[in-house]
């Protein structure tokens, strides 16, 4: 007897049309998404919305675009085109949609444009993380990784090369123009003037289009080594002035000990520290007089300096003494803000993502993106955030000697964080370093800092392992940076499922 099979009939019509959530698992992880979009605040997305004009075509609804794009981080699919391809061929994703299906055009626009906002997803996130006890902040570890802009580094070019490149093409394009014009006399000559003699050849537009860009690259690049010498100069002023003032103190209490030589000292002190202050005084209005003609040529603002404890440092190009631009000086035509960076022994262009993890469930507690590869400037502001975020400083702060600065041990000793930071080989011993090397090599130490690796770097594994997230898909510092805490609030949503009812 022949073997039966089970009946398949693809075209067999319902009679009652089924549940979609019938198709899948009670458990499954849009069903637990839906929820917690449900309890996020996303008025800044509406507020955006309702202040349009109420006219046109009904818009989709701001959550169900929200879900959808936190759906597709949390699954490794970021392109428009695939969510909108998903929201007809996936059965989840149906049914998170609700049956509806947005233009690819329409969640590329949603995302760009409400960037901020959901940016500010993350931190809502983490304080539901929080409440169902998947923060502890008893160890965390901190750490950074190199992500690829949205841009190759082969668009990038020095100060120096654009000089050159700039001077090639003027050139190259002097003698266009001049075999053009001899061409148009030649024409005319031959067949009378029947244009209009303004016309230029496409290869010609094509040099001066690149042409005007190099120039506008190159005043960008001045304008912000401009910015960097200022910056310095101000800052240096702001140190001499203390200086200045501590002596003073100094002095008088000196004075009132009865010490008049130390206190003749600490006097000679301050005059020396006001001299030096008029001196960087001075450098500071003739750099802020260069910087405003450099913004003016180039029509172009520089990004501001951090005004917030809890803002990242950013990159600015190389300044020589006059806060003119060294020749080594990079800038990227695709996306100017993006940098070339070191990552496992070769060079790529990106930004510095960073994020701090707590050891009991790896969840992001700090998340942020940066210009500026080193990861020593890193330290500081990311503490500040996580403290920002869930009102306490961390037990044990854990980081490799990227992170290692005085000031950064000094600054977790001032917060009571205990902080186990890999000294490396330097040749300079501080006091400080001597006492974190001497920490380090304590039992308690050798422990604490053991868990680092298996407490942060599985986390950009999983980032980029996992949800297969390697390259950015948006440009510039701000969207680059939103991008950045959305997939890192896409990883923290995916452990509040997977932990966060056990947790409670």
């Amino acid at each position: 007897m022949a073997k039966q099979y089970r009946p398949w009939t693809p075209n067999q019509s319902w009679l009652f049309p089924p549940s979609p959530r019938d198709w899948l698992d009670k458990e499954h992880f849009v069903f637990f998404l839906m929820e917690v979009v449900d309890e996020l605040d996303i008025g800044p997305i509406e507020d955006t919305i309702h202040a349009k004009d109420a006219r046109g075509n009904r818009p989709f609804d701001p959550r169900m675009l929200t879900a959808l794009l936190l759906y597709g981080y949390c699954t490794g699919v970021r392109s428009s085109r695939k969510l909108e391809k998903a929201t007809w061929e996936d059965v989840a994703t149906r049914v998170l949609v609700g049956e509806q299906h947005p233009d690819h055009s329409v969640i590329a626009r949603f995302r760009r444009r409400h960037i901020a906002a959901l940016e500010g997803l993350f931190l809502q996130v983490l304080k539901l993380c929080s409440r169902h006890g998947l923060t502890k902040l008893g160890h965390v570890a901190l750490d950074g990784t190199k992500v690829q802009a949205n841009a190759s580094k082969h668009k990038a070019m020095s100060h120096a090369r654009m000089k050159k490149e700039e001077e090639r093409l003027r050139a190259e394009i002097e003698a266009m123009m001049a075999d053009a014009e001899a061409v148009d006399r030649k024409e005319d000559a031959q067949y009378g003037s029947d244009k209009r003699g303004d016309e230029l050849p496409e290869e010609l537009r094509r040099r001066v289009g690149r042409r005007d860009r190099i120039r506008q690259a190159m005043a960008e690049i001045e304008a912000e080594a401009a910015q960097g010498r200022v910056e310095a100069v101000e800052a240096r002023e702001r140190r001499h002035e203390e200086s200045a003032q501590e002596a003073d103190a100094d002095a008088a209490e000196q004075e009132a000990a009865g010490r008049p030589e130390q206190a003749q000292q600490s006097r000679q002190a301050r005059r020396k520290a006001k001299r030096l202050a008029e001196k960087a005084r001075k450098q500071a209005d003739a750099a802020r007089k260069h910087l405003e003609e450099k913004k003016k040529a180039a029509r172009y603002e520089p990004a501001p300096a951090p005004t917030s404890p809890t803002d990242l440092p950013r990159h600015l190009a190389p300044w020589d003494a006059q806060g003119n631009p060294k020749p080594r000086a990079q800038r990227n035509f695709t996306d100017p803000d993006s940098r070339i960076m070191v990552s496992k022994g070769s060079y790529l262009q990106g930004y510095n993502g960073q994020a701090a993890a707590d050891s009991d469930f790896q969840v992001i507690v700090a998340a942020d993106l940066s210009t500026a590869p080193p990861d020593t400037w890193q330290m500081q502001p990311m503490l500040e955030q996580a403290i920002d975020a869930l009102g306490q400083a961390p037990g044990i702060v854990t980081a490799d000697n990227g992170y290692y600065a005085d000031d950064n041990a000094i600054f977790c000793a001032d917060k009571g964080i205990e902080a186990y930071i890999s000294t490396g080989k330097h040749p300079v011993a501080t006091e400080e370093r001597r006492a974190m090397t001497a920490r380090l090599q304590s039992e308690e130490g050798k422990a604490a800092y053991k868990r680092r690796k298996a407490i942060v770097e599985p986390v950009f594994g999983h980032i980029k392992e996992i949800l297969g997230f390697r390259r950015f898909s948006l440009r510039g510092l701000d969207l680059a940076r939103g991008e950045w805490r959305l997939i890192c609030t896409a990883h923290n949503l995916l452990k509040l499922w997977r932990y966060g009812a056990a947790a409670a």
